[in-house]
């Protein structure tokens, strides 16, 4: 089971916040169904007690997390996350060559019974941007501003635009390996072959908000080696 260090992980401290880089493959909160490992909240809780989670990431989800050390300052982040006066944006890695410009998505979303979330006329309002950062033979990155916060809503925005994330099964989204971008590659077959990315291919990359005192604060989080290494090895092999 993998370990976390907290402590490695904080990005920003005062005595209101901390902000974090999370990993991948840990939770923020503690799971129903337990399985041993610790979450965002219990870890953070050993380092400072009393600490609260501003918002949530996915637990595949890498990046920028808010974390509160009292009450106040919980309320004070989360009327910002109601009022939609925080910014946030995350970024991802989609199979294909999108034209995304400032491109809105503003279609409503709803939680089904299995879990997943969809493209619900009936559900809860849900607007996205989408811009291109970064485009590859077979895969880009993607800016992504979310307005509203509604569960998986980068993910399925992107699905209904036909682009869905890299590494998101659930979503529609297909795995990348090396052998489809590089030429004459002499490595293990596709079948025995390890993707690139073992997850979901997003990363929160910065959040401002305002802090106690009315200062805003703009916190990025530098993407984690996976992220990092799959950047890599496009810019090597599948670039123009």
């Amino acid at each position: 089971m993998q370990k976390f260090d907290f402590e490695s992980m904080i990005l920003f401290e005062d005595e209101d916040y901390i902000v974090i880089n999370k990993p991948s493959h840990i939770s923020t909160l503690d799971e129903r169904q337990g399985g041993g490992q610790a979450s965002i909240l219990q870890l953070g809780r050993a380092y400072f007690e009393g600490l609260g989670v501003g918002h949530r990431l996915d637990k595949e989800t890498s990046g920028v997390l808010a974390l509160t050390k009292h009450a106040e300052a919980y309320r004070h982040i989360s009327m910002q996350f109601e009022h939609r006066e925080t910014e946030k944006v995350y970024h991802a890695l989609v199979t294909g060559q999108p034209d995304f410009n400032e491109t809105l998505v503003n279609m409503p979303l709803a939680q089904a019974r299995d879990g997943k979330t969809m493209i619900d006329r009936e559900g809860k309002p849900a607007q996205t941007y989408f811009s291109n950062e970064q485009v590859f033979r077979s895969a880009t990155l993607v800016s992504c501003k979310p307005i509203s916060g509604r569960l998986h809503q980068i993910r399925v925005h992107l699905k209904y635009l036909d682009f869905p994330i890299i590494g998101d099964a659930i979503y529609g989204g297909i795995d990348l390996r090396l052998s489809q971008i590089k030429r004459k590659y002499k490595g293990p077959q596709f079948e025995d072959e390890q993707p690139l990315m073992k997850r979901t291919a997003l990363h929160a990359f910065r959040l401002t908000f305002h802090l106690m005192n009315h200062d805003l604060l703009t916190v990025e989080a530098p993407y984690p080696k996976d992220f990092k290494a799959t950047i890599q090895q496009l810019i090597k092999w599948n670039s123009y």
